[in-house]
């Protein structure tokens, strides 16, 4: 069974919509601004990139409310027997803020079972749903379990939805951990310096090609391999050797059947700290020995989306794929020395009839990379 992505649709710093992300990436646009949701000034940046219009501490999450958003444009696009598999790293964490700072010190709104059970009434399926939270691999990991479900026969529809919001909490971690650039950040750049956190929602429904077609549906594009890893070297930070991405791309390949050759270009985790950067190169150079690939990153644009950035970068390379162009890499000014080849400030064409690499890594040395056609 062929895993094909039949719907889907995105919320991040750029607005609502594929199209507004694409759009904002192609002109070079970076939607990376200046916090102003709470006080920064005990951390080691001001930067983020955030939606506009959402609530802070309120009585519905940020996630909640970017969800919704969401759902509310997809209309009767997702069928009742859809399974569900729902991608976060801290779901509605500001629920769990807003209850410390009122002095009730009660978690329980903030569990990530309860989002999920606010989802599967929001989007209307039967299926009770599941939660994958591997950090910032979460919605690729969620991706790949949907296409494995389909290609097995162990679902004919899978819905993967991915949420995760900037709040004081997720930004103080990632500050204390000395990651956040003190400007809009700069993947793959000489002179970068971390990441900026950013938030987002999104989603796609994974059917199988007989389903989609029987149903008439437009066919977006298809999950065909994937690969997942874990290098376990450290709580954050990324193996240098970068064995672990190289065996998830490794086995995403075989997933698909296909060899390194077939390739076209690399939508990279790419967050613009030193080491995430220098790892993924480091993989890309070892297992593209024929040569140097187009290779981009968002996150200059959007800021680091956490559990929602592998689902985001999946669709915008899908995007890439029809349009032939891939995005590029905003805020690059010099390449490092070892990106040279790889990336570029400027759009890029792409062969036609090629296959993506899509690659995310998290806290833990988790890895995946994703094929898609």
């Amino acid at each position: 069974m062929r895993a094909v992505v039949v719907a889907s649709d995105m919320i991040t710093p750029y607005g609502t919509g594929t199209d507004a992300c694409w759009e904002g990436l192609m002109a070079g646009r970076t939607a990376v601004s200046r916090v102003a949701r709470f006080k920064t000034q005990a951390f080691h940046s001001d930067y983020a990139g955030m939606i506009a219009g959402l609530t802070y501490h309120e009585t519905e999450s940020l996630a909640m409310q970017m969800l919704t958003r969401l759902f509310e444009r997809a209309g009767g696009l997702i069928p009742r027997d859809a399974r569900l598999l729902l991608a976060t790293t801290k779901g509605e964490i500001d629920l769990l803020e807003k209850s410390v700072l009122d002095g009730i010190h009660d978690g329980s709104a903030s569990v990530p079972i309860r989002l999920l059970s606010a989802v599967v009434k929001l989007v209307g399926v039967e299926d009770p749903g599941m939660v994958i939270s591997s950090a910032c691999t979460s919605s690729s990991a969620a991706t790949a379990r949907a296409a494995a479900m389909v290609r097995h026969g162990q679902a004919d529809c899978v819905l993967v939805a991915a949420c995760d919001s900037v709040t004081e909490f997720i930004f103080s971690g990632f500050s204390s951990l000395m990651a956040l650039d003190k400007e809009p950040a700069r993947p793959f750049d000489r002179d970068r310096a971390g990441l900026n956190v950013g938030e987002a929602a999104a989603f796609a429904l994974v059917m199988s090609e007989e389903r989609a077609e029987r149903e008439g549906r437009e066919i977006l594009g298809e999950v065909a391999g994937w690969g997942l890893s874990d290098d376990a070297n450290h709580m954050t930070g990324p193996s240098r050797e970068s064995e672990g991405m190289i065996l998830a791309i490794t086995k995403a390949l075989r997933s698909a059947g296909i060899d390194a050759a077939e390739v076209g270009f690399i939508a990279a985790h790419g967050t613009g700290t030193v080491y995430n950067d220098a790892m993924e190169l480091r993989a890309f150079s070892a297992m593209f020995r024929d040569g140097a690939l187009p290779v981009y990153s968002l996150k200059g644009g959007i800021g680091h989306t956490m559990g929602a950035a592998g689902l985001v970068e999946l669709l915008i390379a899908l995007r890439a794929l029809r349009e032939g162009t891939v995005p590029p890499t905003v805020n690059l000014k010099e390449p490092d020395d070892a990106a040279r080849a790889w990336v570029s400030d400027r759009k890029r064409p792409v062969r036609r009839n090629t296959k993506a690499l899509v690659t995310n890594a998290g806290f833990s040395g988790a890895n995946t990379a994703l094929v898609l056609a």
